[in-house]
């Protein structure tokens, strides 16, 4: 199949602004880029599609250009329903550092000829207020920027003049990028669609129309049971290890639904679709083995975290798996059971007192039948000594231990 019939199988084409030109203009090489606002100082897996896509297309021989917003950053692309709070620009410039080290784990910017990674702040920040106005303010209608969903869905509770002008500053990144690197295509999500075409509405009114120029949406990521993509437990599933450790981001993906799996599959690995249609016949046939699970799961902590994250998410997977914890280092320890409970003890406190004392057993009663029932284990050993201590010495690292109930509940055991 064809690049853009790939991406059609995929599920990563929605729309174009000018679909019959694209299949001939993209038989050639061409410049593509995609945006990257600095909200945080990490992107997340909501943005992991489109960090996917521009490699995608550099895969194909394409030059991809990927541009973090130091300067729209600092403006904020209009949400559907509430102003955003603005960045200092400090900030702005912190969380620009930190994105432009993670877009260069996918994309080759060394390479003489390879992707291109730029700043917008940097043509953007020393536009002064009657150049905006009259270099790009006089192309845009008022009455064609209100009609624009982003915008629109923001007339009856207000919207500022600043967001007002996102688009516009967008659009002037575009007439930048092509001007600069001939950069004939914009990519991004389908929520971006207003903004894509409010660039080639203004390259065709500075260019002329001869200037062809392609905005390609790709749908947004939702879950099949209407819950947003990209949250875990409520917060962001992060692609800096610092906030979303490797093995937190394996377990998002391994707890995919069968009816989600497939569809994750071809957006966000780039495994080839007849590896995909085979895993889709084993949700089909075997969902009990979960191996399209598993391997959206190592793809996608792969790509992210490399092969050293993907090993320590395994590691931590199997230690959970058989109780032994000794192999992995403390913070290893601290990020497999981030989701724990923590308790308190004393040093050489007797177990069925951290027991009961932190609620992990009602009462002194059903703790000794848990110990005698080998339903208690300490640091992965399991102990019918009722007379049994929680050691300091015996905690792994001198700092933790971990106490098991049952075959799933972890508590992790600190020392006062």
């Amino acid at each position: 199949m064809t690049f853009l019939e790939e991406l059609e199988y995929r599920g990563l084409l929605k729309d174009c602004t000018d679909m019959a030109g694209l299949r001939e203009r993209i038989k050639e090489p061409m410049t593509v880029y995609c945006g990257f606002d600095p909200t945080a100082d990490s992107l997340h897996v909501g943005h992991l599609q489109q960090i996917l896509l521009l490699r995608r297309w550099e895969k194909e021989g394409h030059r991809p250009i990927a541009v973090c917003g130091g300067a729209t950053g600092m403006i904020g692309d209009p949400r559907p329903t509430t102003e955003r709070k603005l960045l200092t620009l400090e900030d702005v410039r912190h969380n620009v550092t930190c994105i432009k080290e993670q877009l260069s784990r996918f994309l080759d910017f060394e390479s003489e000829n390879g992707a291109i990674l730029v700043n917008n702040y940097d043509w953007l920040g020393s536009l002064n207020l009657l150049d905006f106005l009259r270099d790009y303010g006089k192309h845009f209608n008022v009455n064609y920027m209100i009609s624009k969903d982003t915008i629109a869905s923001r007339l009856d509770s207000g919207i500022s003049f600043t967001e007002f002008t996102y688009t516009i500053l967008q659009a002037a990144d575009w007439l930048h990028l092509y001007q600069t690197y001939n950069c004939v295509g914009q990519i991004g999500g389908s929520d971006q669609w207003g903004n894509l075409t409010s660039g080639t509405e203004l390259i065709r009114k500075v260019e002329g129309s001869d200037a062809k120029v392609f905005g390609l949406t790709s749908p947004l990521i939702t879950k099949s049971d209407g819950t947003k993509f990209g949250k875990s437990e409520g917060a962001n599933v992060w692609l800096d290890p610092a906030r979303t450790s490797p093995y937190e981001f394996y377990q998002f993906f391994i707890n995919t639904s069968d009816d989600d799996v497939i569809n994750f599959l071809k957006r966000l690995t780039f495994l080839t679709p007849e590896e995909i249609e085979e895993l889709a016949v084993s949700v089909q046939n075997e969902p009990h083995k979960r191996e399209a699970q598993k391997a959206l799961a190592r793809e996608t902590t792969r790509l992210v975290h490399g092969e050293k994250g993907l090993e320590e998410a395994m590691l931590i997977t199997e230690t959970l798996f058989s109780g032994d914890f000794s192999k992995l280092t403390i913070e290893q320890l601290r990020s497999a059971l981030s989701g724990a409970p923590k308790v308190k003890c004393d040093d050489g406190s007797l177990l069925i007192d951290v027991l009961v004392n932190n609620k992990i057993c009602s009462s002194k009663r059903e703790a000794r039948e848990m110990i005698q029932g080998n339903s208690i284990a300490v640091n992965g050993v399991k102990n019918t000594n009722l007379e049994a201590t929680i050691s300091k010495s015996e905690a792994y690292g001198n700092e933790i231990t971990v106490i098991k109930k049952g075959k799933k509940n972890y508590y992790l055991v600190e020392f006062n």
